[in-house]
């Protein structure tokens, strides 16, 4: 049954809220999903955009951390910011505080635009630790193995174990996200996803088609 948890501008529009820790491989489940039809909202490269192009965040993000966020240019100082936030979780839950919601507002407008879609997806790295999830109607997880995640970002990112892990000590346990999510994609290179997500998305189709009829 779908959870009640649907935005009031858009009660028809199932909304499915995925994510990962990291190393999933939650960005190519979402590509699978993409080659269906289905529209796909990426939060974590939206939450970029919007830190240079949203005025009510900007604004606040130099209240917070000072004149020195943002160059001459308008371009933000990423460097700056991350020497701010970098291991000081105070920091860090002050600019999520202002980020997340900017975001936010950038999906409700997105969505306002999907025409002809039985749902949509809303890819985020941090779903359930931004509570972004309870916009959503369903949540699905990627899972897989901690050393296979840890090895994937190693070869991926040119990275050490210890980057990793401090990567992944900042999102919550895979076992705390599997308690959240409605549905599991496991990605553990010995099942193959594909079928998973095929499996998944006739469910969405049916529950989108429920939903529609009220």
């Amino acid at each position: 049954m779908v959870q009640t948890k649907s935005l009031i501008f858009a009660p028809q529009m199932l909304k499915i809220g995925l994510t990962g820790n990291i190393g999933s491989g939650k960005t190519t489940v979402a590509k699978v999903f993409e080659l269906l039809g289905i529209p796909v909202f990426y939060a974590d490269d939206e939450a970029k955009k919007v830190m240079v192009t949203d005025a009510i965040l900007i604004a606040a993000l130099k209240q917070t951390f000072g004149p020195e966020s943002y160059f001459e240019d308008g371009s933000l100082n990423r460097k700056y910011i991350a020497g701010i936030v970098f291991n000081n979780e105070a920091e860090l839950k002050k600019l999520n505080a202002l980020v997340h919601p900017a975001t936010f507002r950038t999906f409700d407008n997105w969505i306002l635009h999907i025409k002809d879609a039985p749902y949509v997806i809303k890819e985020a790295a941090l779903l359930f630790e931004s509570d972004s999830y309870k916009m959503c109607d369903r949540s699905l997880l990627v899972s897989a193995p901690l050393e296979n995640r840890i090895a994937r970002v190693i070869q991926r990112d040119h990275i050490t174990r210890t980057e990793v892990e401090s990567r992944e000590a900042r999102q919550f346990t895979e076992e705390k996200k599997k308690q959240l999510a409605n549905d599991i994609i496991i990605n553990d290179d010995r099942q193959l996803v594909i079928p998973q997500v095929l499996a998944l998305h006739e469910q969405y189709l049916a529950l989108a088609a429920q939903q529609e009829k009220g």
